[in-house]
């Protein structure tokens, strides 16, 4: 069992985030051979933070449907709660990621808002 919603998460946010680290992109590919559908594909060809979100919350879905058919006892069980606990763990990340860029944009709308009315400007119609 492996970390595949991390790893598919790093390739998509790489994506996002303009993020040129090939061997980090190659080892993530490396990891996730096999593995590429469903929420799992959808996280690693994400190309916006919404597209991002969206698939990660389908794969704890998915992830959490998982766990909840696993006998305790089995050798995986704990592993894949850790594997949940990272997983959202990323999620509220992303997230905080999403709340820190709608307010650097509502912030550069209020410094654009102000410099026009510092510095009022006609506009020729």
């Amino acid at each position: 069992m492996s970390c595949h919603e991390i790893e598919a998460l790093r390739l998509g946010l790489m994506t996002v985030l303009g993020v040129g680290d090939q061997s980090a992109r190659d080892h993530a590919e490396t990891e996730l051979e096999g593995h590429l559908e469903g929420p799992i594909l959808g996280l690693a060809e994400a190309e916006t933070l919404a597209a991002v979100q969206r698939h990660l919350d389908a794969a704890l879905v998915e992830l959490e449907e998982s766990i909840a058919t696993m006998d305790s006892d089995d050798p995986e069980y704990e592993y894949a709660r850790g594997r949940l606990l990272a997983v959202r763990d990323a999620e509220r990340s992303v997230n905080r990621l999403s709340v820190q860029g709608e307010d650097i944009v509502d912030g550069l709308g209020d410094a654009h808002d102000t410099l026009h009315e510092t510095f009022p400007v006609e506009v020729d119609g």
